[in-house]
This record gives structure tokens, sequence and C-alpha cells, in this order.
């Protein structure tokens, strides 16, 4: 299994962190395994452009909520990394209480 679960949909609060918010948080290295997806469906066009970055942050937002690592935004760059068969990506992480 690529990651430790899929979910359809955040088990934590809205947190209204913004995208100059998320560019403050220093990337760090997440094993693939130990993300839950908040996403269920993956749009393929996404998966496989090759400018999928171009106007987004380059690292993934995932989100520390009880102990779990959520995995926001960025999902067609972690199923890339999976692809290429990296076990983890560098990933920006928020940590609620």
């Amino acid at each position: 299994m690529i990651f430790k679960g899929v979910r359809d949909g955040a088990p934590y609060p809205d947190h209204q962190t913004t995208l100059k918010d998320w560019a403050d948080i220093p990337p760090r290295p997440i094993r693939l395994a130990d993300l839950i997806t908040t996403k269920r469906e993956l749009a393929l066009d996404k998966l496989l452009a090759e400018d999928s970055t171009f106007y987004g942050d380059l690292f993934p937002h995932v989100v520390e909520f009880k102990g779990s690592l959520y995995l926001e935004d960025g999902l067609h760059r972690a199923l890339r990394a999976a692809l290429q068969q990296r076990n983890q990506i560098h990933a920006r992480v928020l940590v609620l209480q």
C-alpha cells in the first residue's frame, strides 16, 4: 500500500492557513506510508502534467492532527513519487493541536 489510509475529507478543523503561511513552513521529509490522504480521487491530467507545480507550491501540504499526518494538498506529487519508486516526499507540515 502506498499510503497509510485514504479518506474523503479532513478530520481536523478548518485551519485557515494562507499560502503565505504555508510558504513560511520549511519542508521536511515524510514517508508516503505515514500519510493519510484527504482526497479519494485524482485528476489524471494533473498527475501527468509536466508543469503541475507551475502555479502552486513546490511542496505538498500536510496537516499533523492528533498524531496522524494528513495529505491536504499535493496528492498528485505524492503519487508521482510513488510511481518513481520513491518512498518519501518533502512536504510542509502544519501541526494542529
